[in-house]
């Protein structure tokens, strides 16, 4: 099922994603019916999403100097908190009508860009809230040479505990390089998709009162390779596994209550392939997991395509498989909402199929509900309250040569489409 073209608004210029996908630059939530876009400017463009019908209107917008740009956005005490990937990698805070709170520079514990290059700056990762704080995780890399000279990956990277006026209680500091966090009020969930250095645990639970762990967790696999994501139940949590292309259910403690194949190596036409699973949500009635692009076991280009590429997949919380489907391309988030899921879709760099452009919607236990097709790629999606959001970002695909697309948001309005959960 395809949604009606939706109410959209304009978000400015942006130079066009391009075959392989750069990164996020771009960031959205939703708190109290508004949406608020992080763009890749810096700036911050908040529209009134409330109406089920109508254009998008313009509430407020918040302009910087043109760092770019604002990859993270979570709603926070009234009003919203955003991180960067930027010189300073600054963690801000606003509130309900775009003013400034309070902001924190990650820099001055990560240490300044060793370059400054896109993927060598200071990165706020991810951000989670609980209600009385907002936890971030923000890393650096960097390129060293041993004394052999060989090439080695260095991170450095802080999870941080704010309260609601800035001030940090805790810090958590290791070497590993985090991707994604999760919080409920007691625990902060830590997920590490690279491990380099000393830190050696892909996962990390840590005590939300001062920052303490409770317990660790990893794969336990060959290499840098950890955990994709994670996602916290009420006695353990569901984790997204790098190192083996797997999903986990752990209890409290971190044992392994089941394990479920995702894109696991795979012979296609006599190329072994696999494909990591990203990204991991989950309710009490069970997880979803979504896979990204195809690898080959040796080297990096590959004519065969992983069957479980780019896919969304349903497990009960026994661990049974119950659904799958495609979501089009690389995700570089999800947006959730109980039992909702809004994926957005953005480049399949080796295919480059612009059809596949899209928000995909998915309920945890029914799988599939709804599709809002795009001309260029999605990059950021939120949902909240019966509606979701999408960014849209232009795409130039090297062997076609056009701009498709445009930058702006969408707005997908989901109460019938989706069943209520408690």
């Amino acid at each position: 099922m395809s949604s009606q073209r939706a109410p959209t608004a304009d978000l400015g210029d942006v130079a066009p994603a391009r075959s392989r996908h750069q990164g996020r630059r771009s960031a959205v939530t939703l708190t109290n019916g508004i949406a608020v876009v992080g763009t890749a400017d810096g700036d911050l463009r908040a529209f009134d999403v409330s109406a089920d019908t109508g254009p998008l209107h313009r509430r407020w917008q918040y302009d910087t100097d043109g760092e770019p740009s604002v990859v993270a956005a979570e709603p926070f005490d009234g009003g919203v908190v955003v991180g960067e990937r930027s010189v300073r990698g600054e963690i801000r805070c606003h509130d309900a009508g775009g003013d400034l709170r309070w902001r924190y520079e990650t820099r001055g514990d990560l240490g300044e860009a060793q370059q400054e290059t896109r993927f060598l700056l200071p990165f706020v990762a991810s951000l989670a809230t609980d209600g009385d704080r907002c936890y971030a995780a923000a890393r650096r890399y960097e390129r060293r040479t041993d004394d052999d000279g060989n090439d080695l990956r260095h991170f450095e990277s802080v999870v941080y505990a704010f309260s609601p006026d800035g001030t940090v209680d805790w810090t958590y500091r290791t070497d590993g390089s985090p991707i994604s966090l999760d919080a409920d009020g007691n625990r902060v969930a830590v997920a590490y998709n690279r491990c380099p250095g000393d830190h050696q645990h892909g996962l990390v639970v840590l005590d939300a009162d001062d920052g303490d762990p409770r317990w660790m967790w990893d794969p336990g696999t060959d290499g840098q390779r950890r955990v994709g994501d994670v996602a916290l139940l009420a006695n353990g949590a569901v984790v997204s596994s790098h190192g083996d292309y797997c999903g986990y259910r752990l209890d409290s403690g971190g044992r392994e209550r089941w394990r479920v194949p995702l894109a696991t190596p795979t012979d296609v036409a006599g190329d072994t392939v696999y494909a990591y699973p990203n990204h991991v949500h989950t309710t009490d009635e069970g997880a979803v997991f979504v896979t990204g692009n195809t690898y080959p076991e040796d080297g990096r280009e590959t004519d065969a395509r992983h069957p479980s590429e780019h896919t969304a997949i349903g497990v009960s919380l026994d661990g049974d498989r119950r659904w799958d489907a495609p979501v089009g391309g690389f995700a570089s988030g999800l947006g959730t909402d109980g039992s909702l899921l809004a994926v957005p879709g953005a480049q399949n760099f080796r295919d480059r199929d612009a059809d596949d452009h899209a928000l995909r919607l998915f309920d945890v236990v029914d799988g599939p509900i709804d599709t809002l097709d795009t001309d260029g790629v999605v990059t950021a999606a939120a949902v909240a309250d019966g509606t979701a959001v999408a960014v849209e970002e232009p795409v130039v695909y090297h062997d076609e040569g056009r701009e498709r697309g445009a930058y702006r948001l969408h707005r997908v309005g989901t109460h019938e489409t989706v069943r209520s959960r408690s």
